[in-house]
């Protein structure tokens, strides 16, 4: 399974984060004083950093950072100004806050395959705002893997896969329906299972045993797309997905065992699944890593500081 901060609900409906300490350094440089400084204040501490360091991750992948504490509005850019992102290849990107604990940085475009990218959070002495400051600094270093990509047709019930702009495979699926339609929209992978148990009950669709939308069961091959339970799996009750197939799903894209098995095996954290021709809409950009499902403009109006170069 890849790590990621993220974790949805085991079928289709809400979810919330999985917590994970985020990695650190230490701030202090020099000789140690026998006086230690008196803190401003209690410490502002991160959650979370996603990618996690040494990961290979896709082309979609934002970095996304999530505070133990809210930071108040005023505060933003002048954090944002101390996380900064360094690439090998040059590119521009902003910050974009989700609320007062989410803070997610990506590319105005797609990463470049082969970019090796750093963020170093050097937030020592930085107030959230609210009273609190940074007492260290963070550094995550990761690379931008193969663009693999897949793309949708919920109508035509297929998906192509292509991997640096070759097509790989084109796989039947079945997405969505129209009681229970999927998200439109792209969402980057946030992580995989070889076995997801799933219940119809944990998402809100069904507690009743005699529902036909009832469902308990564990299934294979899981790619894992929403926060709110979104995945690219195989499932027992639509084994032959496909436009000759009456069956669709809960809001899950379904493949064949055969192809749900392949392509498990193709993907990775933050590969784009773009879903076109489902009613439902774009998945919101945090639900998840959907951060591509903002335009460039919508983007930067959540950005304190603004656009900056890695370079």
């Amino acid at each position: 399974m890849m790590g990621a901060v993220l974790a949805g609900t085991s079928a289709c409906g809400s979810g919330s984060p999985t917590k994970r300490p985020a990695e650190g350094k230490d701030g202090a440089s020099g000789k140690a004083s026998t006086t230690p400084p008196k803190p401003k204040g209690p410490p502002m501490l991160l959650e979370t950093i996603t990618p996690q360091t040494g990961t290979t991750v896709g082309v979609a992948m934002p970095i996304s950072v999530v505070f133990t504490n809210p930071v108040a509005t005023k505060a933003r850019a002048g954090i944002e100004k101390h996380m900064k992102v360094t690439a090998s290849q040059p590119a521009i990107g902003a910050w974009h806050w989700f609320g007062d604990r989410r803070v997610d940085w990506r590319p105005k475009t797609y990463w470049p395959s082969g970019t090796k990218v750093k963020i170093d959070a050097n937030l020592e002495g930085v107030a959230n705002g609210n009273g609190r400051y940074g007492t260290h600094g963070y550094v995550h270093t990761f690379t931008v893997g193969d663009d693999v990509r897949a793309d949708v047709s919920a109508t035509g019930h297929t998906m192509n896969v292509t991997k640096n702009g070759n097509l790989l495979r084109t796989l039947s699926i079945n997405a969505g329906s129209a009681q229970y339609p999927t998200w439109d929209g792209t969402m980057a992978v946030i992580d995989k299972q070889k076995k997801v148990h799933m219940t119809s009950c944990s998402v809100g669709i069904s507690c009743n045993k005699g529902s036909a939308d009832y469902y308990d069961l564990t299934l294979p091959w899981d790619v894992h797309l929403t926060q709110s339970g979104t995945y690219v799996h195989y499932s027992t009750g639509d084994p032959n997905p496909g436009s000759g197939s009456a069956r669709g799903s809960h809001g899950c894209v379904h493949l064949s065992l055969s192809d749900a098995k392949w392509f498990y095996g193709q993907v990775k954290q933050g590969d784009p699944v773009t879903v076109t021709g489902s009613p439902r809409g774009k998945a919101p950009a945090d639900n998840g890593y959907a951060a591509f499902n903002l335009s460039w403009e919508q983007w930067l109006s959540g950005s304190g500081a603004g656009p900056v170069s890695t370079g």
